[in-house]
């Protein structure tokens, strides 16, 4: 397929027209290793076999979109692609709950579900978060190869 692994720029309202809800913390996104003992290497956004992507860092955050009807598509992981990671400037709505909106907002599109029950989703890849003084965001190009 010609877009597999293709990212499509998206403004984040409207993306998620109610807002997006950060749920935790900000977290390293790992590579996996079937070794236990292994140190955790962070990934980065680089695919080796084509040799595109950023080389930026990846961050997973988990995120709840207050506009989605069906509950199991309510709350999704979200990956930031930065050097830092991306701090929210705004305060806690609730415990752990930060209302916050996204910079450089990418959306690939992915076929998702089971068996006879899939369906069209989207992974979404950010560049940073609006408001955000750390010096994570990043000028992402208009649209970019997975990795």
């Amino acid at each position: 397929m010609a877009l597999k692994g293709y990212r499509f720029p998206i403004s984040h309202a409207e993306a998620f027209p109610q807002g997006l809800v950060l749920v935790g913390q900000i977290e390293a996104l790992t590579k996996y290793n079937p070794d236990r003992n292994a140190v955790p290497e962070q990934r980065r956004d680089f695919d080796v076999k084509t040799g595109e992507g950023t080389g930026l860092l990846m961050w997973k955050a988990t995120v709840t979109d207050p506009s989605e009807t069906n509950s199991r598509r309510a709350s999704f992981q979200l990956i930031f692609v930065a050097e830092n990671v991306p701090v929210p400037s705004t305060p806690e709505v609730l415990p752990g709950m930060r209302q916050i909106e996204l910079e450089g907002l990418l959306a690939e599109p992915k076929v998702m579900g089971q068996g006879e029950f899939k369906y069209q989703g989207f992974n979404f890849y950010a560049g940073g978060i609006k408001g955000d003084n750390s010096g994570a965001k990043v000028n992402q190009p208009a649209a970019a190869k997975a990795a």
